[in-house]
């Protein structure tokens, strides 16, 4: 028994899952709550809706959301969409892994899944998903029938720059999408509404757009990455929107609630001063992101 207890002593936290509870009706389950670096014990970006007790909506795969997704005890056959917002390999890089779960599935019928379209060195979704996926040579030729044929067929939605598109829709549920500015990598941010609540994904952005507030207007949880601390360099905040940057595109949306992740060694290293600064600018407390947190809705 003694041996026993040393051994899950030594079990990083994140290693145990936390079940989002079935008698909830909408959860937000944090999958990834780091960043691309391998640096502390976190996965990169990813997030699950669990909707009635199913996980049905993920934003994201970045490298170990693969890992913290069986974790959940989250199902393939339950998932119906997933939004990728932009190709860096921290919020795209286990997409197929994910797939690759789902051919020992029961799964049937199309994924719906959304993305960018290109610019600069990034393709847009379409040709993303030809490079990793189709059969003419492509990096994973061996999953191609998610192409064209297999049991489960992806329907690609690419998103265009200056206007809001629905991406997904059902009698309930309602996903549209935008692109937000992120430097030169062509990035999404997505909005769901379900049952009369809203959940906004600000993805990775600099805070610079002042129409972002509009399409986050008035949301129940807005989520935002805090990849870097205030007086962050200028190539930086090309990138990523400074706390008190974060602060005030939450105030200007009239969020209801803001959770923070996408956290680095550099962000967390100040975090205290970092939430503060957001805490002063938005006026709401901040929930912080953590591996497998379930936050209710």
């Amino acid at each position: 028994m003694r041996i026993l207890v040393l051994l899950l002593a030594l079990i990083p936290h994140h290693a145990i899952a936390e079940t989002c509870t079935e008698d909830q009706a909408l959860v937000l389950q944090v999958l990834g709550s780091g960043g691309p670096i391998a640096d502390d014990g976190r996965a990169s970006p990813a997030y699950l809706l669990w909707i009635d007790g199913r996980a049905r909506i993920m934003i994201d795969a970045g490298g170990g959301s693969f890992l913290r997704y069986g974790e959940s005890g989250a199902r393939f056959e339950d998932l119906e969409f997933v939004g990728l917002s932009h190709f860096h390999t921290d919020h795209s890089a286990d997409f197929v892994a994910l797939l690759k779960s789902g051919v020992f599935s029961s799964r049937e019928g199309d994924l719906v899944v959304a993305g960018p379209s290109g610019g600069g060195p990034f393709p847009g979704l379409s040709a993303w998903l030809d490079y990793l996926l189709s059969f003419d040579g492509s990096a994973y030729q061996y999953l191609a029938r998610y192409l064209d044929g297999g049991s489960t067929t992806l329907a690609p939605r690419e998103v265009l720059p200056e206007r809001t598109v629905t991406v997904y829709e059902t009698d309930s549920l309602r996903i549209t999408a935008r692109h937000v500015p992120h430097g030169i990598v062509p990035a999404i941010a997505f909005r769901v509404e379900i049952d009369g609540n809203s959940i906004v994904f600000a993805s990775d952005q600099n805070g610079s757009d002042r129409s972002f507030a509009e399409f986050a207007s008035g949301a129940d949880l807005l989520v935002m990455h805090m990849a870097i601390p205030e007086g962050a360099g200028r190539a930086a905040r090309q990138l990523h929107a400074e706390p008190s940057r974060i602060g005030q595109v939450a105030k200007d949306s009239g969020a209801k609630q803001l959770m923070l992740g996408h956290f680095m060694a550099r962000s967390l290293r100040s975090i205290d001063e970092n939430v503060a600064l957001v805490r002063d600018n938005s006026g709401l407390e901040p929930v912080l992101a953590e591996d497998l947190l379930c936050w209710p809705l």
